[in-house]
């Protein structure tokens, strides 16, 4: 190293510069990196530009560039006709340097992933971090659909070019009014188009002022729990049942239990033994995973028990739309004359999940407060879609794509049950299916359940184990947990037959 590199006020060595990357940037990030670490102290002289330029072999304008950066969010300060020295950050550098910090690199992001693994050890979590160790969605699959992926329909029905079509229309000029901040329950084109097409095809007498348009049904589900519950209420959900549902409510700080589910849905004489439940989560027109239709008496039931308890019933209705006998079942909200159900409805099984359009029908007291709540998180959903899915709608084009999407649904389903391995050891019979995207198999205990569905993700077909739909502290023995859910719909009938005839040997070998 040259005389004049140790005349340096500190020692640049470690600083190292991808020549490919933006120079001045990185030199940036890793004084701001030293300076936050603790190893250059405050009141520490930086070198002038030119010299330290020299030292890295960079272009003056570079290293000024960079000290400018440091300069305007006060990491360095100038002295007239002194140089430049690291501010003195007091207590903040402390306690960066003594790890209460996120980790700092000179990249440009400093998350990791193992961030969140032990949040318990973090000295300032939160009680909400802490319940969300335990309860979390897992990573979302970014692969194409597959057979048999459960909760997607047919992505390869939905009418692009039409979609394209008005939303070009609506881009290309937009009313002035509809590019400020819009309506936190939604646009009322919307709301209402949503209100006619639920008098007529589920007999919901409701109206406009009714509904809020939520990012989807689990935006919804959130904000129910947001709003219904205090901490430490009791809250119960389908088991087996949509988990995702189940980790909103604990999210919350609500105490959720598993109430059993039979072939009438879920079993409401057992509400009466949960302390303080606040709150039933259901799927009554098609029970996810299991497919059952909840029975006329136990909707009653679950309604009585809600009026005796001053409680709620949260009603999704995910995939009411697809129901191959008749027209789709009148909802649990429709018996409603307490005001004591909130209506969850999504468009993600009709169109696609990517398109986080969803709603709320709310009984009349409570639309304002989900109101304002929305608007607390997000401002409003976003506008354009909105007035987009209006337009598909009052055209007509959203009842003739459900009629396609049933069709397809149907024939796609037939295809499964026609092609389903026989005489595979421990594995039931392919039931009926009168309603929705997907079918419950049973299989005989939990040790064949995994090894069928090992076996199957071998030769690229993809089958969810039954035991992963159950809350984690069930008192049901093991074994009788198992079974295989299979989506039927996400892929077209050449893809299902394939992906059989795979799964035959696969499961026969």
């Amino acid at each position: 190293m040259s005389e004049r590199t140790h005349a340096l006020p500190f020692d640049p060595a470690g600083i190292v510069l991808d020549r490919h990357r933006g120079l001045s940037q990185q030199l940036y990030q890793a004084l701001r990196a030293r300076v936050l670490d603790g190893r250059l102290e405050g009141g520490t002289r930086l070198p002038a530009t030119r010299d330290l330029a020299a030292v890295l072999a960079l272009s003056r304008n570079s290293v000024v560039r960079a000290y400018d950066q440091l300069y305007a969010e006060g990491f360095i300060e100038s002295r007239v006709g002194d140089g430049t020295y690291v501010s003195r950050l007091g207590k903040l550098s402390t306690q960066l340097s003594t790890g209460l910090s996120l980790v700092l690199s000179t990249d440009l992001s400093t998350f990791e992933a193992s961030d969140t693994e032990d949040l318990s050890s973090f000295a300032l979590c939160s009680e909400p971090l802490l319940r969300l160790k335990k309860h979390h969605l897992p990573p979302p699959k970014g692969d194409a659909p597959r057979a048999f992926r459960v909760g997607l329909p047919a992505f390869d029905l939905f009418p692009f070019e039409v979609w394209a079509k008005l939303q070009a229309g609506f881009w290309r000029n937009p009313d002035p009014a509809l590019l400020g901040y819009g309506d936190p329950a939604g646009e009322l084109p919307l709301r209402d188009l949503i209100a006619t097409y639920l008098r007529r095809s589920r007999g919901l007498s409701c109206s406009a002022e009714q509904i809020v348009i939520t990012s989807g049904a689990q935006q919804a589900i959130s904000l129910c729990a947001q709003l219904l519950l205090q901490p430490g209420d009791g809250v119960a959900v389908e088991n087996p049942g949509y988990r995702a549902a189940g980790h909103a409510f604990a999210l919350a700080g609500a105490r959720v239990s598993g109430v059993p589910v039979d072939e009438e849905g879920m079993d409401c004489a057992r509400l009466a033994e949960l302390p303080d439940c606040r709150l039933a989560y259901v799927t009554p027109a098609h029970q996810y995973p299991t497919g059952v239709t909840m029975s006329l008496a136990r909707r009653l039931a679950l309604l009585a028990w809600a009026e005796r308890q001053d409680g709620w019933v949260v009603e999704d209705d995910y995939d009411g739309e697809y129901r191959y006998s008749g027209a789709p079942l009148a909802p649990l909200a429709a018996l409603d004359r307490q005001g004591r159900v909130l209506y969850v409805g999504t468009f993600g099984k009709i169109a696609f999940p990517a398109l986080r359009l969803g709603y709320l029908v709310l009984p009349g007291r409570l639309v304002r407060a989900f109101s304002q709540a929305k608007a607390l998180a997000v401002r409003h959903s976003e506008v354009g879609t909105q007035c987009v899915m209006a337009q598909f709608m009052a055209q007509g084009h959203f009842q003739r794509h459900i009629r396609r999407m049933r069709r397809a649904a149907l024939a796609r389903r037939n295809v499964l049950k026609a092609g389903w391995p026989v005489d595979v050891p421990g594995l039931g019979a392919m039931p009926d299916v009168a309603a929705g995207l997907h079918v419950k198999v049973a299989v005989d205990n939990l040790a064949r359940e995994q090894e069928l569905v090992a076996r199957a993700e071998a030769v690229g077909v993809e089958v969810t184990p039954l035991s992963s739909y159950w809350l984690e502290d069930s008192a049901e023995p093991a074994d009788t947990r198992a079974g295989l859910v299979l989506g039927f719909a996400a892929v077209p009938e050449g893809e299902i037959a394939q992906a059989l005839m795979r799964l035959r040997k696969a499961w026969r070998d």
